[in-house]
């Protein structure tokens, strides 16, 4: 397969497509990630995904595939994006506790050679034990997850002892559902 052209700087995202032997390379430029109220909730992660993918577009040249994405979790009807600090990591990882939540993963592939756009959103659903106050603080301490939607990372301590149950894509969690991202990679090269 080809180098494809990752619209993200997450080194998860970088690191599931490494592990499908998906040859790629980072390439971002910077994006406003805010999105209006009116768009519904399951469409959000597409949004930013799109805007992602076409500040790159603009500057690729040559026929390369570009994928960008976006993950949100979302707590019953609210949003919880990257923490911008410590307190509001605390508040939202006391908000998941003891509580179902799902994780929105929106992709969006584009194909220079048919020039068209290929989208999904995958959602997973999580949840956690309860956890005390001193678990919240070490992790969000000990591994500052400012830069992870919901403020956490299923891969890390956290998920080790936090996560009760799964249901659906894990490494969607992560950041990337990098099993539909193949198939879909594999129907445009061929």
């Amino acid at each position: 397969m080809q180098q494809i052209i990752l619209a993200s700087q997450s080194p998860r995202r970088k690191m599931l497509l490494e592990w499908a032997e998906i040859p790629n390379e980072i390439m971002v430029i910077p994006t406003d990630e805010t999105f209006s109220m009116e768009i519904p909730i399951a469409e959000i992660p597409i949004h930013i995904a799109k805007q992602k993918l076409e500040a790159v577009r603009e500057k690729v040249e040559g026929a390369r595939i570009i994928l960008a994405a976006d993950t949100i979790v979302v707590l019953k009807d609210e949003v919880l994006n990257k923490p911008a600090h410590k307190e509001e990591a605390i508040d939202m990882l006391t908000k998941l506790s003891g509580k179902e939540h799902q994780v929105i993963t929106g992709v969006i592939v584009y194909d220079p050679v048919t020039n068209k756009q290929y989208q999904f959103a995958e959602t997973t659903t999580v949840r956690f034990h309860e956890l005390s106050a001193a678990q919240i603080q070490h992790y969000v301490e000990s591994y500052q997850p400012y830069d992870k939607a919901g403020a956490y990372a299923i891969q890390e301590w956290i998920g080790v002892v936090g996560i009760a149950a799964i249901t659906g894509d894990f490494y969607n969690v992560m950041g990337l559902p990098i099993s539909r991202v193949v198939q879909l990679l594999h129907t445009i090269n061929n």
